[in-house]
């Protein structure tokens, strides 16, 4: 949803990684991820057209909107394929730049449902997405063309700025992209740039939501999804400095994460064995 694209830099080219690999699927899995595919985009479809007065009238209308929808969603997942969330760390309540590991949409769920006023950096093009963009404009979302150079860096620090006297939690996903479990892809400069433009400093995020609700794959799978809030970054390093560490503890945690739930899959597959 978010991008961590934040300047005319050439990207570096993504590694081949080795993504986890799947766990083997029931037929009852596909069948109840199939349906609570159904129950997400039809209540996404009447919530949104429903409450976008609510929305449109005050920004606290706008939270209590998505807020509920992301509530209910989070449920019925759990009711109907099995997957529980687990937030640990301490989560920010003020202003805040948050850079979080992407893997799954559930993320995007799980840290909208929890911050106090979250919202997101994204592409522009996202906010013309159904549903998505117009909650997304609705809670402040900063938009950014890629490939507007120092202009989208110019335009994001003087958002951030905005959003953090508003005491938003601001959230970027530093690869720019949604990644599978254990693939590989270069931490982006635009976090390092907002970050240089913040006094807040920057809280990293970890997590393992992959293995459960997978990118590109309608099966959700059994398990205890984690976002993981990692000790914040001050204020003041430098960039290298800065990339160097928040790279280090978002990919050694969520690598934590994802051997956590890939043994507690097997225990399960040895426990009903």
């Amino acid at each position: 949803m978010a991008d961590g694209e934040g300047d005319a830099e050439a990207r570096p080219p993504v590694k081949a990684g080795k993504p986890t690999p799947p766990r083997a699927v029931t037929p009852a899995q596909i069948l109840a991820s199939l349906l609570f595919d159904a129950w997400f985009y039809l209540s996404m479809a009447v919530m949104g057209v429903v409450l976008a007065p609510l929305a449109l009238a005050s920004r606290d209308g706008a939270y209590w909107s998505v807020k509920m929808f992301c509530r209910q969603a989070l449920w019925v997942l759990r009711l109907l394929c099995g997957v529980r969330i687990e937030i640990r760390g301490e989560m920010p309540v003020g202003g805040a730049l948050i850079a979080a590991k992407h893997q799954s949409f559930l993320d995007v769920l799980i840290l909208v449902m929890s911050l106090p006023r979250a919202t997101f950096v994204m592409k522009r093009s996202l906010i013309y997405t159904p549903f998505v963009g117009f909650y997304a404009w609705r809670l402040g979302a900063a938009p950014i063309d890629r490939g507007s150079g120092s202009a989208a860096v110019r335009a994001m620090r003087k958002r951030l700025s905005e959003l953090g006297e508003e005491n938003r939690q601001v959230i970027i996903y530093p690869q720019g992209t949604r990644l599978p479990p254990g693939a590989v892809a270069p931490y982006r400069p635009g976090v390092a740039l907002l970050y240089a433009g913040t006094a807040h400093g920057c809280a990293p995020v970890a997590t393992n939501t992959g293995l459960f609700w997978g990118r590109r794959s309608i099966v959700k799978r059994p398990g205890v999804a984690v976002v993981s809030f990692l000790e914040p970054i001050a204020p003041g390093l430098k960039r290298p400095a800065f990339m160097e560490l928040l790279e280090q503890r978002i990919e050694t945690a969520s690598d934590q994460l994802m051997r956590e739930g890939e043994a507690a899959a097997r225990h399960g597959r040895l426990s009903d064995g």
